[in-house]
This record gives C-alpha cells, structure tokens and sequence, in this order.
C-alpha cells in the first residue's frame, strides 16, 4: 500500500463476484447482484488521500460505512486505478464506463447519493476488466489489488 499516493484523487476498483448473491446495501436495502465484474468510481480528497481511501476499499469491513463497503464483503477486487489530478474525476469516470456498449446499471444511486450521476457503480456482464486505454495518460494501474 506503500505505492499509493497520500495526494488527493479519483479511482475505480474493480471487483468480480462470481455468483449470483442478494446483499442488503444500507439504506438502499437487499439488492440482487448477477456474476461478473463490477466498476466502483470514487474519489478520495480528504485526509489521507488515495492510499487512505483505496487501502480502505481493499480489505473487508466490519462496520460498513459507503454502499461498496456492502459489495466489497461479498466479491473479490480484481484490479484498482487511480488519478492523481487535482480535480474530481468520479462523475466522468462513471459517465465513461456506463457509455460502454456492454455496461449496465443495477442500482441507482449506489455510491452517488451526494451528486446527480445515476450510479458510481457499473456493471459489466463479461469477466474481465477493459483496458486502461478508456482513459488515457490519466490513470495508473494499482498492482497487486
């Protein structure tokens, strides 16, 4: 985790699960969850930065606190990618991700309860993560996720 900037930025974690699993979401309540992989973009301004923000997302957690932290529990993250510039990123990326031929969105508002983007998470059917060519000279691939 020592590799992940303590500077402010934006990211995507990308998780699989592997089946099919209801999971209750806080307040958004059980939801039913289709195998696959699954995009979750945040960003992390606050104290701590990134590596406080995606160490979080990268282990389990015991008292969940963001939507992810629900999905998280049940699924394995396969790869995370971050951006160290200095404006918020999160709503593009999940512009770009749900503009995909393939993406879907299963569950309004999942982690974007405090914007107007219709979801930050996006749900691929196929199983595998695209190439980090979507975002050009911008993200940098965290390895080892």
């Amino acid at each position: 985790m020592k590799n992940i900037p303590t500077s402010g930025g934006s990211y995507i974690v990308w998780f699989k699960l592997g089946r099919k699993r209801r999971i209750t979401v806080g307040r958004l309540g059980e939801q039913v969850f289709r195998p696959g992989i699954y995009a979750y973009c945040g960003s992390a301004f606050g104290p701590g930065g990134l590596r406080a923000r995606l160490s979080h997302h990268l282990r389990n957690s015991e008292r969940p606190h963001w939507h992810i932290d629900y999905l998280k529990n049940c699924s394995r993250i396969v790869e995370a990618w971050y951006s160290t510039r200095p404006e918020n990123r999160e709503h593009f990326f999940a512009e770009q991700l749900s503009a995909l031929p393939q993406a879907e969105i299963v569950l309004a508002k999942f982690g974007a309860s405090d914007c107007t983007c219709a979801t930050h998470l996006i749900y691929l059917p196929g199983a595998s993560v695209p190439d980090l060519h979507l975002f050009p000279e911008e993200l940098q691939i965290l390895n080892n996720a």
